[in-house]
């Protein structure tokens, strides 16, 4: 997946954002809570995102996926190698990480969203 596909598809999603962060990552959020980074010096070649306890379990056995560094306790993970995962299961495991972080923002904010 390149950049383009990937701001394509993290854009989809209703209240999605995208900015720069640490002066070198292209990060997507919802709600100001980050769902997908990417780094602008190698674009595409590493793509980090959050899943479940049991998902990121099973990713980081894969190779060419790791846990991410400094979030991989909240259940991050970072795709070295973009031949770890097929186009449509990266696409499946980016909807599913925007859903995590949607669904864990406060109910008013998610309210709010929703009107807007």
């Amino acid at each position: 997946m390149n950049i383009e596909e990937l701001r394509e598809l993290c854009l989809s999603f209703p209240h999605a954002t995208e900015d720069v962060k640490w002066g070198k990552d292209l990060c997507f959020s919802v709600g100001g809570k980050l769902f997908c980074v990417t780094g602008l010096e190698s674009p595409g070649s590493q793509i980090s995102f959050k899943c479940t306890p049991e998902r990121f379990a099973e990713l980081v056995e894969r190779e060419g996926v790791v846990p991410a560094p400094y979030v991989a306790r909240y259940h991050w993970v970072a795709v070295e190698d973009p031949e770890a995962l097929d186009e449509e299961e990266f696409e499946d495991l980016i909807s599913r990480s925007y859903l995590l972080v949607y669904e864990n923002l406060p109910a008013a904010l998610r309210k709010e969203l929703r009107r807007s």
